[in-house]
């Protein structure tokens, strides 16, 4: 049935309760790739909480986008079949605790009409706080909802996105893609089949699973994390991107980086497609 317009703007939920440990802290960053080179001690910091040297284990700051998972402002039919991640922007308001008891509210913020044949975006956003009730994260998405179009909403309001330089980049990243990191990364929660269910991706009309859009939007944090940011967690303020198009497991992805002040901006491209996979990405560091 078509998405029920403007009921869906008052979905809301307040204070579910959520946890993790260092567990899933680790499973995160294994799930974006992080450890593969098991002598990178830079890296080992986020997937190993033991060392000869004490050295706390740190939070990669795209785990928040999974810190939470399944929270949700209600129920909205969509097809299942056709949905798509659209854009993350989350804003960091304190480092991200290994060991956390948490709440989230979550309400949908905005929902747009791009035409029966076009689909639909739906906004949500999630705010994470911890038991004295201090945010720690807030967290805007939004669904690309390919099959859910033509129910006669509004089709402008949408936020401009971060537009990056024009100039050349003034650093580049090549991130390779696990064949299995799809199969890895689903354990964080998503178990949608598209990334994991040969005939169901081609249901939806790919020639084989595609990598989660939240698992790009991690490798987009590594690059950032190892170029400007030192590898340190807390210097995250804000880390947003738009997905543009799929990326497939096995695949190597160059995040081109621009450096402007405070202001990290960065695509993503996968080269052997010629085609860009993230754009209008946005780190701010503090």
């Amino acid at each position: 049935m078509p998405i029920d317009y403007p009921a869906v703007l008052k979905l809301k939920t307040e204070a579910a309760p959520y946890s993790w440990s260092d567990r899933e802290v680790m499973l995160y960053a294994l799930g974006i790739g992080m450890g593969a080179d098991p002598l990178d001690e830079r890296e080992l910091q986020f997937v190993n909480e033991a060392f000869a040297k004490p050295k706390p284990l740190k939070v990669v700051p795209t785990f928040a986008s999974v810190c939470v998972w399944g929270a949700r402002p209600g129920v909205i039919d969509l097809n299942r079949v056709m949905l798509l991640d659209g854009e993350c922007d989350i804003m960091f308001h304190k480092p991200i605790p290994v060991v956390a008891s948490v709440t989230a509210d979550a309400r949908v913020r905005g929902v747009y009409d791009k035409g029966k044949e076009k689909g639909a975006i739906i906004q949500i956003e999630i705010v994470v706080r911890d038991g004295e009730r201090e945010k720690i994260v807030t967290i805007f998405s939004s669904i690309f909802a390919r099959g859910d179009g033509g129910f006669r909403g509004p089709s402008e309001g949408l936020p401009k996105p971060h537009q990056v330089p024009r100039r050349a980049p003034d650093r580049s990243v090549d991130i390779p893609i696990r064949p299995d990191q799809a199969l890895i990364y689903r354990l964080l929660g998503d178990r949608n089949p598209l990334h994991s269910d040969p005939e169901f991706a081609r249901r939806a009309g790919f020639l084989k699973p595609i990598l989660h859009g939240m698992c790009t939007y991690g490798l987009t944090c590594r690059a950032v994390l190892q170029t400007y940011a030192d590898y340190d967690p807390s210097a995250f303020r804000r880390h947003r991107v738009r997905f543009s198009a799929p990326v497939f497991p096995g695949e190597i992805m160059r995040v081109d980086l621009w450096k402007d002040g405070n202001s990290i901006s960065f695509e993503g491209h996968v080269r052997e497609r010629r085609v860009a996979v993230a754009k209008n990405g946005q780190t701010v560091l503090g």
